[in-house]
């Protein structure tokens, strides 16, 4: 009978405890490597989500411009800062000076005494009397008219500080985002090559299906929500510039946000129309009204439509809890992550139901 060798039991031990510690380190590094990266996670993914929705366009580039990945991903990058980046920088840097302009606007309403409230008032049911009290108390009260002042400033500046601390991060991080797509788009040939023979190999010819399936989608969500969303933001800010509205880019910005609700825009350019035609301005004030009939008309009824019955439809209750979960989660770049997460895993369920 073999006897058992006294020397092997040592060596498996000490195997065992090798390995141990070779997990140990290798399990260290990955944590450490994954809170290196955290600050930029969703910069990383907004990056890769990006170059994922407009490689087609990057490839066609690149084809014009005879196969030079370097220049073309260059060119490519330079072309979405001016698209993503450059809005946010512009909202960013007068920032201060629409605050300035709302709260003088603000102080000078107030100071000069609200009109007295008209009668038809009391007509409305169980607010309508109360509205009409409380407007006909702040006229002939210059005490009221100096509380409702703060009350109305106050507020006003310190959400212009968070807002200001908001778009300055989320400008860094799409900027930073854009980086990460200039190496995606340099050295993305090889990573698309992986992703198709993953999918391959993993489902066949239904892992190819939902690969496609996954860039349309994603692409109708970047192109036809978040595209003309932001298209709609620019339009606004222009028009409520032109028009000599005070804080114009500021709304323009909440013209962007609010372009996620049906009717959205209409509950800036309403006020903003009545407080010219307040202000003696009727001309101006018309002109806001047929400007953001005529841009809403162009990107709501006529753009994205077309983006979307060529990408297929995102339902509307997963595009806003993707813009409010997105941006309680990610933050300000949320605004863009979660729209198309949720195209993407959840909107996806359902268009292959």
């Amino acid at each position: 009978m073999d006897q058992p060798d006294p020397a092997a039991e040592p060596r498996e031990y000490s195997s065992t405890i090798q390995a141990a510690i070779a997990i140990t380190a290798m399990g260290l590094l990955l944590l450490g490597c994954v809170l290196v990266l955290a600050p930029f996670f969703s910069a990383i993914l907004w990056g890769i989500l990006l170059c994922f929705s407009t490689w087609g366009i990057y490839c066609e580039l690149r084809r014009m411009l005879g196969e030079r990945s370097s220049l073309a991903a260059l060119t490519m990058t330079l072309l979405l800062a001016s698209l993503v980046v450059a809005p946010f920088v512009i909202v960013g840097s007068s920032l201060a000076d629409n605050v300035a302009d709302m709260i003088q606007v603000i102080r000078h309403f107030v100071e000069s005494g609200p009109p007295a409230p008209p009668q038809w008032l009391n007509e409305i049911p169980i607010i309508g009397p109360h509205v009409h009290d409380y407007l006909a108390h702040l006229v002939g009260d210059q005490v009221a008219q100096r509380a409702e002042l703060h009350s109305l400033i106050s507020p006003l500046k310190v959400f212009a500080l968070e807002l200001g601390k908001a778009l300055g991060h989320g400008i860094f991080e799409i900027s930073l985002s854009l980086v990460v797509c200039f190496f995606l788009y340099r050295d993305g040939d090889a990573a698309a090559a992986r992703l198709e023979t993953a999918a391959n190999r993993i489902g066949g010819q239904r892992g190819r299906e939902l690969l496609e399936i996954a860039r349309v989608t994603l692409t109708g969500v970047v192109y036809g929500i978040l595209g003309t969303s932001l298209i709609q933001g620019v339009f606004g800010g222009i028009g409520f510039w032109i028009a000599g509205v005070p804080g114009a880019f500021l709304l323009g910005f909440a013209t962007f946000v609010l372009s996620f609700l049906p009717l959205g825009p209409a509950l800036l350019w309403l006020p903003a129309a009545g407080w010219l035609y307040h202000q003696g301005f009727s001309g101006w004030a018309t002109f806001i009204i047929i400007w953001s009939l005529v841009s809403n008309v162009l990107v709501e009824q006529a753009l994205k439509p077309i983006i979307i019955a060529r990408t297929g439809g995102t339902p509307f209750l997963i595009v806003l809890f993707g813009v409010l979960g997105g941006t309680i989660t990610f933050g300000f770049i949320g605004i863009f992550i979660g729209p198309a997460l949720e195209g993407l895993g959840i909107g996806n369920c359902f268009r292959n139901q």
